[in-house]
């Protein structure tokens, strides 16, 4: 049972870290004007390389922009969206969509989903529904973990301690259904993939979250919602191909244990519980 359909490719992983391990030990070869190995590694130059690659593949949005560009127009095209507008740098949030029947849903762009930025959102006002869209966009990552992490140890704890209403979570990206992430939704069912400029991608994996806040004395334990109840999720599933069983529901039962406040985590697709975390204090330092 799992979090997210999806399995990190385990002979990438290991190519990885092999490589890594090449690189550090013969990058001294590398080095310009005639260092000696010594020398090199000592300068901190490897060390300095390494962070600027990181820096430059991580800073930019560029890619991640261009592709949510092109979901939200093909959805456009194909009439399962109104219109939709990026809502730019000075807001705390990404887009701005308005589906058929006039609700406006709003996105907040993440990556990974297994770092502290998963934390910094905030729900606008004019938001009749709002998601969090994860683009991890780098081959390596493990979406069992991500995903995990993301639900269970960041948002479950700022939706319920804050309290904030998120309806959905969206995990879609290019990297679903290539050789690094391979997606158990295109086994035998190649027709499944949407073609969107240089993207070729499966069905999304979408996760409907609890329909309000959960409280440990009034609201305990919520019930999701339902796929039709959250309009942009329903989109993406009508416009891409999803199957009703693909989609996951989340469940956050929340209890006080003497001063401290606990949340059990339960995640189920198709029927079947396919993941639930112990009762696990909220923590946000």
């Amino acid at each position: 049972m799992s979090a997210i359909p999806c399995l990190q490719d385990i002979l990438l992983r290991q190519q990885v870290e092999e490589f890594a391990e090449q690189l550090k030990t013969t990058a001294h070869t590398l080095a310009p004007g005639g260092m000696s190995e010594a020398d090199f590694y000592e300068s901190g130059l490897f060390r300095a390389a390494i962070e600027r690659i990181r820096g430059q593949f991580s800073a930019t949005m560029r890619d991640k922009r261009d592709f949510v560009r092109r979901v939200l127009n093909h959805m456009q095209d194909r009439g399962h969206i109104v219109e939709w507008d990026s809502s730019g740098e000075s807001n705390r949030h990404d887009y701005s969509i308005t589906l058929p029947d006039g609700r406006i849903s709003v996105v907040e762009l993440k990556g990974c989903l297994d770092g502290n930025n998963t934390t910094i959102f905030q729900r606008p006002q004019q938001a009749q529904e709002f998601i969090i869209w994860s683009v991890c966009s780098n081959p390596n990552a493990d979406p069992q973990h991500n995903v995990w992490s993301g639900i269970h140890t960041r948002l479950s704890a700022e939706i319920i301690s804050r309290p904030v209403q998120v309806d959905g979570l969206v995990v879609w990206d290019w990297v679903c259904g290539s050789p690094a992430r391979p997606c158990p939704k295109l086994v035998g069912s190649l027709d499944r993939v949407t073609i969107l400029g240089q993207y070729q991608v499966p069905p999304p994996c979408l996760y409907l979250f609890p329909r309000t806040t959960p409280n440990a004395r009034s609201n305990p334990n919520p019930e999701p919602h339902m796929l039709q109840s959250v309009g942009l999720l329903a989109a993406l599933h009508n416009c891409f191909g999803g199957k009703d069983e693909e989609v996951s529901s989340v469940q956050f039962e929340v209890n006080h244990r003497g001063p401290n406040t606990t949340r059990v985590t339960t995640i189920t697709r198709g029927g079947v519980r396919q993941k639930t975390s112990k009762a696990t204090t909220i923590r946000r330092d």
